[in-house]
C-alpha cells in the first residue's frame, strides 16, 4: 500500500482527502500544521507528500524546501488555493513534482497522483538505456546519478527522466510536447514552465563540461549536443 503524508490545514478538507485517498488504497497520514508534517516525514516512510501552502506554524513552501534538504527523491505536490503564476513558479523551483488549486476534483487529484507516482517509479520500470556517456559525465539513469570524475549528483526521478529523454535524442531535437506527454502528462503553461525550470538545473548539473550543452531550438524543443570542440550550437 502506497503511504501518502497530508498537510492540510482545514479540518474538514483533510479529513475528506484523507478518506477519499484511503478509499483508492492509500495509507494516509494526516497533519494540519507543517511542524507537526515535518515529524511526521522525519519518523516515517513515505511515497509521496501531499502539501497545502498556507498552514499554521510552518509554510508549504518552507516544509518542501527542508524536504528537499532531506530527501531529493520523494514526490512533492502542492495543494494550493494560491493561483499566482509565481507562486506556482516558487513551488517548481523549490521542487515539486506538481501544483493542483483549489477547488480539485478528487479524481482530477488521483489522476495527478498517479502521473506523479508513475514517474518515480519509472526508473525500476524501464528496460532499456539505463547508462550513457555525455561528454566527460557519465549518467547511471536506474540509480539517478550523473557523474563528473569524482563529483556525483543524486538527481530527482523528473531530472532523471528529462535526461534520459534528451540522451536517447543526443544530438537530436527532443519535442517539447512530447517531453510534456511522456513526463507530466500534459502539456499545459505550468508543466511547460516545471520543465524549464528542470532544464536549467540540468544545465547546471552539466556546465563543468564546455563541450556539453542543451540547446533551445525555439518552437520545437531542446537538444542535447556533445562537441570535443567546446559549445555547442543548434
Amino acid at each position: 500500500m502506497r503511504r501518502v503524508l497530508l498537510l492540510e490545514d482545514d479540518t474538514n478538507l483533510g479529513l475528506v482527502l484523507q478518506e477519499h485517498l484511503q478509499m483508492n488504497g492509500f495509507n494516509v497520514t494526516l497533519c494540519n500544521n507543517g511542524e507537526d508534517g515535518m515529524t511526521a516525514f522525519t519518523q516515517g516512510i513515505f511515497d509521496l507528500c501531499l502539501v497545502d501552502i498556507m498552514m499554521p506554524k510552518k509554510d508549504g513552501f518552507t516544509f518542501a524546501r527542508e524536504v528537499r534538504n532531506k530527501d531529493q527523491q520523494v514526490p512533492l505536490i502542492f495543494l494550493t488555493a494560491k493561483a499566482m503564476k509565481e507562486d506556482k513558479i516558487t513551488g517548481f523551483r523549490i521542487g515539486c513534482d506538481d501544483y493542483l488549486t483549489k477547488p480539485f476534483s478528487i479524481e482530477e487529484l488521483l489522476l495527478r497522483i498517479e502521473a506523479v507516482l508513475r514517474r518515480s517509479s519509472a526508473t525500476a520500470l524501464a528496460p532499456d538505456s539505463t547508462h550513457f556517456e555525455i561528454g566527460r559525465y557519465t549518467f547511471d539513469y536506474q540509480r539517478q546519478i550523473l557523474r563528473h570524475g569524482t563529483a556525483e549528483v543524486k538527481l530527482t526521478p523528473t531530472e532523471s527522466e528529462l535526461l534520459r529523454l534528451l540522451c536517447i535524442n543526443l544530438n537530436r531535437i527532443l519535442d517539447r510536447d512530447k517531453a510534456l506527454r511522456d513526463i507530466w502528462g500534459n502539456e499545459n503553461y505550468f508543466t511547460g514552465r516545471s520543465m524549464d525550470v528542470f532544464i536549467s538545473k540540468l544545465r547546471k548539473y552539466l556546465k563543468d563540461d564546455p563541450g556539453v550543452e542543451i540547446v533551445s531550438i525555439h518552437g520545437k524543443g531542446y537538444k542535447l549536443v556533445v562537441s570535443a570542440d567546446g559549445p555547442a550550437v543548434p
